[in-house]
């Protein structure tokens, strides 16, 4: 049997165990990865509590910040694609281009970001 000696901080009148989870994953989070977080905190707390505490917590985040970033990235391909914007309207009127284009990303970045991070 391992004895390992627990440290407490004194806060107040209460004993807190001082408690330090192994960070065995080294992923970096993400834009999508970080507003999943933020959402897990503020509204999924008991799901943030247990992947916290299972040490699952950036694993999860890692994983949905890949997800969304892929189906971001395909549904503005798709979208561009629909909508005719290519590589002729990007050489002819840039700006036009450009705004589409940020359009057609904060759609898209809508519609998945309801479907993934805030469900």
């Amino acid at each position: 049997m391992l004895d390992k000696k627990i440290h407490y901080i004194k806060q107040g009148d209460y004993l807190i165990p001082n408690l330090i989870l192994e960070n065995k994953n080294n992923e970096v989070i993400g834009k999508y990865g970080r507003l999943r977080l933020k959402y897990l905190k503020s509204h999924k707390k008991t799901l943030y509590q247990a992947l916290l505490m299972k040490n699952e917590l950036t694993n999860h985040l890692a994983n949905v910040d890949k997800i969304v970033t892929e189906q971001v990235e395909k549904l503005i391909e798709e979208l561009s694609l629909k909508n005719s914007i290519d590589e002729i309207l990007k050489e002819t009127n840039q700006l036009k281009w450009v705004g589409l284009m940020n359009n057609i990303k904060a759609s898209a970045e809508e519609i998945i970001l309801s479907e993934i991070i805030y469900d």
